[in-house]
């Protein structure tokens, strides 16, 4: 049931209490910031249509709260509204076995995104209001902002976004109290918050954040506008209701102690039963159940696979262009299907993908950070979403914010092409060689790199359908389709990916060699030459290099010179897994020869590169050769 402006009014100052209750007993966290934004939080809980007894409604309103921090205010809001309960807030509060974290985390009834890291939370509403549009749904979205964020060029990134998709059902709530971590946030980076959003088209209103007939008022305007998404900027005062923490950069990022509680809670005509909570926390255990993540299953229609002839080159970013336009077309009716762009459509071949679902592809600009946000956010909210780029922009640049997705249990294709050395005349800054390093360090995020045009299309079709977060990365180079000991198609009608399976493309007793992607080709070319000459090469492809199982390969290994062969840097890449697995399983080489990239490679072609390095087809029969003769 809403409550009235004065019931409102009367919470803000409960609430008020709660907040430095709980960082108090957590002597931790960010009480003044969560003051000056508390009758905001209350505001938008009251007015949303969101549903306590059913938190994650489909069809809710989405709040955002970007400035994570305040985290006591937020949680104390939802407490108070009856999303969650306030006495396990308070007692529970930045405690290890308690879900109210130090920064507002998805999965607790009412929190939408994980935050902390700033700057993020405009891009996540823009990509769950940019959802609410293409699956013609009419909810709102509501994103918490403040101005020591305000600065980051994300922020301006997401207002372009939101200005140019139209989206009216995006309403952002920016507290302008003037004061962050260091002092003054004018004296820090003085920003023109108001001059900026003005110049990005946005509505604008400007309001006192304290005053609760105002922050409705402009909340009712806001929701009504037509066309535009709105900001109302707040004037606030950090510590709002206690005089000594007042417009004081000191209480930012600062809990008080017991004796200025005891008298801020008196300044309030607030009860000081700060101990029970105390006392209650001693007696709390360090383990916890875990959160569920509330993300809109899609029931994808996967469809036939493409089979790309014997004879024939493909690119597998040709594939990947080819397989998603499929997906789309078999799909489109019944939840969207989204390919989000930078600036590439050419080079990551979104054509096809825009020509049979011109509304499902999505423009962001040279935006990347901002695009991996929404690709999150849009793929928790029901649309079965694609991030494709360049490596280095998809995952090096943007490596914060696919980590804030996979924090989040986001459901986020990332297609990265251009990937290794393989980008040539680009030169070093556009050759992605970390890319195995990078999805290392996530611990909800799988990665494939396909070996050929093939098994990039079952790849393709296979994280569609899984849920969670793939990286599927991929070289520029046409391919050759790659075959097997008998001629024919190796990845044909007959193969189904399966997530953590080797392929085995020559069997030989001399030597075995692990690789992926684009150099699988080089490779198994190099093992055919040798067989000419009676030397018996096994060439294994490991299409999922962070997850697979050796036991299935294990007399290729054992006892056996064992080579890896990646366009990769050496010391973060397959070579490294491989190891760890042979350890794991028990299993000893005579040899091992890791071959990857050892430093930055310049520009030119891949002919050329490969040469350089050693990596074409007769260095690598040398190299071959040379092992087996010194074994």
């Amino acid at each position: 049931m809403k409550k009235s402006l004065k019931e409102l009014k009367s919470l803000s100052l409960i609430a008020r209490g709660d907040i430095l209750k709980m960082t108090t007993v957590a002597n931790s966290g960010h009480p003044a910031g969560s003051m000056s934004s508390i009758d905001m939080f209350l505001s938008v809980l009251n007015r949303a249509n969101i549903f306590p007894e059913d938190p994650f409604n489909p069809d809710r309103d989405r709040i955002v709260v970007s400035h994570g921090h305040t985290s006591p205010g937020f949680y104390t809001a939802l407490g108070r509204m009856g999303f969650i309960d306030i006495e396990e807030v308070i007692s529970g509060f930045r405690y290890a076995g308690s879900i109210f974290e130090g920064h507002v985390t998805r999965g607790i009834p009412g929190v939408e995104w994980s935050t902390g890291n700033l700057g993020q939370g405009l891009s996540a509403g823009v990509g769950m209001a940019l959802a609410a549009k293409k699956r013609k749904k009419d909810y709102r979205v509501y994103v918490f902002s403040s101005d020591g964020e305000s600065s980051k060029g994300q922020i301006a990134e997401a207002r372009r976004t939101a200005i140019k998709e139209g989206l009216n059902n995006l309403i952002v709530l920016l507290d302008y109290n003037d004061i962050q971590i260091s002092g003054r946030a004018r004296d820090i980076l003085s920003v023109n918050i108001v001059g900026e959003y003005k110049a990005a088209g946005w509505n604008l209103i400007e309001i006192d954040g304290h005053d609760f007939e105002q922050i409705n008022k402009a909340l009712e305007v806001a929701e009504n506008e037509p066309l535009r998404p709105t900001v109302i900027v707040c004037k606030t005062n950090i510590g709002r209701g206690v005089s000594f923490m007042e417009n004081t950069p000191t209480y930012h990022g600062k809990a008080l102690t017991k004796e200025q509680l005891s008298k801020a809670l008196e300044e309030l005509g607030l009860e000081n039963d700060v101990e029970k909570y105390i006392e209650r926390r001693k007696n709390m255990a360090l383990t916890r159940d875990k959160l569920n993540y509330p993300n809109i299953e899609l029931k994808v229609e996967t469809g036939q696979p493409i089979v790309y002839e014997k004879g024939t080159k493909v690119a597998n970013r040709n594939a990947f262009g080819n397989a998603i336009a499929d997906l789309a077309k078999l799909n489109k009716d019944n939840f969207p299907v989204v390919a989000i762009d930078c600036d590439l459509k050419p080079s990551v071949n979104l054509g096809k993908f825009e020509k049979v679902n011109p509304e499902g592809y999505i423009q962001i600009g040279i935006e990347e950070h901002n695009a991996a946000t929404i690709g999150g956010a849009l793929s928790v909210s029901g649309v079965l979403t694609f991030f494709a780029d360049f490596g280095v922009f998809g995952l090096d640049e943007v490596f914060n914010q696919q980590r804030l997705n996979d924090i989040n249990h986001t459901n986020l294709k990332t297609v990265v092409t251009h990937c290794g050395m393989d980008v040539g005349e680009d030169g070093k800054t556009h050759h992605e060689v970390n890319y195995i390093g990078i999805v290392r360090s996530l611990y909800y995020t799988k990665l494939i790199v396909p070996c050929d045009a093939n098994q990039t299309d079952k790849a393709i079709r296979y994280a569609a359908k899984v849920p969670g977060n793939f990286v599927i990365a991929m070289g520029r180079s046409n391919l050759p389709i790659l075959l097997d000991e008998k001629g024919d198609v190796y990845y044909g009608n007959d193969y189904n990916f399966e997530y953590g399976k080797l392929d085995i493309f020559r069997k030989g007793k001399d030597l075995t060699v692990f690789t992926y992607g684009s150099f699988a080709h080089l490779a198994v070319e190099a093992a055919d030459k040798l067989k000419e000459e009676n030397i018996q090469i096994t060439v294994i492809g490991v299409p999922t290099p962070l997850d697979f199982d050796l036991i299935q390969v294990k007399e290729f290994v054992d006892n056996t010179i064992v080579l890896t062969l990646e366009d990769h840097n050496v010391e973060n890449g397959l070579s490294n897994e491989l190891s760890k697995a042979m350890i794991r399983n028990s299993l000893k080489p005579s040899y091992f020869e890791p071959m990857g990239l050892r430093d930055y490679t310049p520009s030119g072609t891949i002919n050329d590169l490969l040469k350089i390095y050693g990596y074409d087809v007769e260095s690598l029969v040398n190299k071959m050769k040379g092992l087996i003769e010194n074994k």
